[in-house]
């Protein structure tokens, strides 16, 4: 019992690839390492950040992004540096910025769109109001007495 929970354990945590070699000695500039690194995108993988990598590019650029902190830059900086080198295709969340503002735009836009595009289909489909002829009226009358 005790191994399956353990088993569950290391499944459930998270795994991250940076190497011990990798870990700065000043734990802010370590959190802030992190935070970087979790938001950039593995050149090979693309699915998943360079801290949960093992390619070796991104233990090269996880050591880039703690050779720039310990070099006195600022967040921004770092990122603009791997950006500058890789493109804005390393970025989880892409800047709103240029061409990139399509892909904030355009998630929101559709969606409105299917809200006019179902607001219009519903108006279609209601059925305008008839009048009723007097034959009509009397023959219901009719009906509703029995």
């Amino acid at each position: 019992m005790k191994r399956l929970v353990l088993a569950l354990l290391l499944l459930a945590s998270p795994v991250h690839a940076v190497q011990p070699d990798e870990i700065l000695a000043d734990p802010v500039l370590e959190a802030r390492a992190r935070d970087i690194s979790r938001e950039i995108r593995c050149p090979v993988c693309q699915g998943e950040s360079i801290d949960d990598s093992n390619a070796p590019i991104s233990r090269d650029l996880r050591i880039i992004i703690r050779e720039r902190l310990v070099a006195g830059d600022t967040d921004r900086e770092v990122v603009d540096y791997v950006v500058d080198r890789y493109g804005e295709f390393v970025l989880f969340n892409p800047r709103p910025e240029g061409s990139t503002l399509i892909l904030w735009f355009a998630g929101p836009a559709l969606f409105l769109a299917a809200i006019a595009v179902a607001v219009a289909a519903q108006r279609r489909r209601a059925p305008p109001e008839v009048k009723l002829t007097e034959a009509e009226e009397a023959r219901l009358r009719e009906i509703l007495k029995e």
